[in-house]
């Protein structure tokens, strides 16, 4: 009914018992589609949740070249042989707040991307300059008019200071550090449970990363990356809220 408040009844004093396997990790996933664009060769993402973010990313990187196609329920095939830096749509950018994560493989493959502004939910202040400083400390120019432009015809090695530990530059700047000749230290990094996640299939394609799990992660490059097939971790968060469960 209309007006009524949405509410859980919770009664306690019931034993809690049985299996259950935690859902697929959206926060993982969104990057790795987005960095399955790095590398020219077949991946094979599986675990993924097939929900409305991950359909628009899935949209986007196909509206850059890319092949993708859902095999099975939760498993995506990409193949990001020749990929372009196209103009983007806009609506579909709108759409989600991950379209950012698009930036990084984007400049690295393509030397530029234009990238609409990101959407997605309002809940606070959600800046994208530390993306900026990121790319800029990588070597690459952005300006931001109506849309964000970088451009870069070689990254290179930095010593990168993200000035708060956001977790999508952190993956914007990881990526981008992959492809980039020398180096790079990125410190002051996020280092949440998908963001190792994207860690971990980057080093399956081929990437030499070191301190991941830590705020300071070593990126060696650049990288000769291979094709990879790939399980996306848990929801961490359903797991700590199960565990809370048990006694």
């Amino acid at each position: 009914m209309t007006g009524v408040p949405l509410q859980y009844i919770v009664e306690g004093g019931h034993r809690a018992d049985g299996h259950h396997r935690a859902l697929r990790n959206k926060n993982a996933a969104l990057p790795i589609i987005a960095a399955a664009l790095l590398t020219e060769h077949p991946v094979t993402l599986e675990n993924v949740p097939r929900i409305r973010d991950t359909e628009t990313l899935v949209e986007l990187i196909r509206s850059v070249g890319a092949s993708a196609e859902w095999r099975q329920r939760n498993t995506l095939a990409i193949h990001a042989k020749d990929i372009r830096s196209a103009d983007l749509d806009p609506v579909l950018c709108a759409r989600i707040r991950a379209s950012i994560l698009l930036a990084g493989p984007l400049l690295a493959r393509c030397g530029e991307v234009m990238l609409p502004p990101p959407g997605g939910d309002v809940i606070g202040r959600r800046r994208l300059d530390t993306h900026f400083l990121a790319f800029e400390q990588l070597g690459a120019t952005v300006a931001a008019t109506d849309r964000l432009q970088f451009r870069c015809l070689r990254l290179t090695g930095a010593d990168v200071f993200l000035d708060e530990p956001s977790v999508t530059a952190t993956e914007n700047a990881l990526m981008a550090a992959v492809a980039r000749h020398g180096t790079s230290h990125l410190r002051n990094v996020a280092s949440e449970p998908h963001v190792q996640d994207l860690a971990h299939f980057l080093v399956a394609l081929g990437a030499r990363i070191e301190g991941i799990g830590t705020n300071t992660m070593v990126v060696h490059g650049p990288a000769t990356l291979g094709a990879a097939t790939y399980s996306i971790g848990p929801d961490h968060i359903e797991v700590g809220s199960l565990i809370g469960l048990a006694r």
